[in-house]
């Protein structure tokens, strides 16, 4: 479904495997913890959390309410900082990153798909679809609107191009979010409860259109509440009060023998330290 969006990119991992900053692994986190000051004192949302994901996998991210599944996300996509501990994606060390720099980097490396979708209400379907575009300043003019057009062919919503969100229905937004956070082609795709307000047959659509990105090579990340959707993942991990307490095996980064390359294999490592 996603074929076209696949390109020739050389990697930036060095001849060791390595990325930039020494990660093996196209996101990792070490020993982040995040902690809240508040009147009732001091709240701790992630424990001393360490996350390994390789590229082309699907990972859910599954927990109840208060695990610290949206603050694990919004670690790695930079919404929100670590209290110490270290979050690497590609080569970037993303908890160094001032404001400024951070907006600019998610543009281009993640595309983020939210639960009640956030469109804004009063642009078009295509100019929201165009807007990380015009954010990052990222094609031309007519090619934005070109690229835009493609991308909602892929979700199948192009005859709603030019109406407003009021005037589609949720699954119809949810599919232009998804068109949205595939606009400057992001690695990486990062989702909290995409299908929450969906009913059953939206949400298989939505999930068929997660595993034709991965197909195409992105890789995804999806916090849910759905255990169906949870094990058709490539791999699912838990979380309770803060800590990783399940994941799959720890199979070690791959490399291509040719060239010593990072391959994007379909599995990772979770542990907790």
């Amino acid at each position: 479904m996603f074929s076209w969006l696949r390109r020739n990119k050389k990697s930036s991992t060095g001849s060791n495997g390595s990325y930039r900053n020494g990660n093996e692994y196209l996101i990792e986190l070490r020993h982040v913890t995040k902690t809240y000051e508040g009147a009732a004192g001091t709240f701790v949302a992630l424990k001393d959390v360490d996350l390994k994901v390789n590229p082309g996998e699907f990972v859910a991210v599954v927990g109840k309410s208060g695990s610290g599944k949206s603050t694990l996300i919004n670690m790695i996509t930079g919404i929100d900082r670590p209290t110490s501990g270290e979050v690497l994606v590609g080569d970037t060390a993303v908890h160094k990153l001032n404001e400024g720099q951070i907006a600019v980097w998610r543009g281009r490396q993640v595309g983020v798909v939210f639960q009640f979708f956030q469109l804004l209400p009063t642009l078009t379907v295509i100019e929201n679809v165009m807007l990380p575009m015009d954010f990052c300043n990222l094609y031309g003019m007519q090619e934005r609107e070109e690229r835009a057009m493609q991308l909602l062919k892929q979700v199948d919503v192009a005859e709603h191009a030019y109406k407003l969100p009021s005037g589609i229905s949720g699954g119809e937004q949810q599919r232009v979010a998804i068109a949205r956070a595939m606009a400057n082609d992001p690695p990486i795709i990062v989702a909290d409860e995409p299908t929450g307000n969906l009913d059953s047959v939206t949400t298989e659509s939505i999930y068929g259109l997660f595993e034709g990105l991965v197909e195409s090579g992105k890789t995804i990340l999806m916090v849910t509440h759905d255990r169906d959707l949870a094990r058709r993942a490539t791999r699912t991990i838990r979380l309770a009060d803060g800590e990783i307490i399940d994941g799959n095996e720890r199979p070690r980064a791959s490399t291509d023998s040719s060239d010593g390359k990072a391959e994007n294999p379909k599995s990772s490592e979770v542990r907790h330290a």
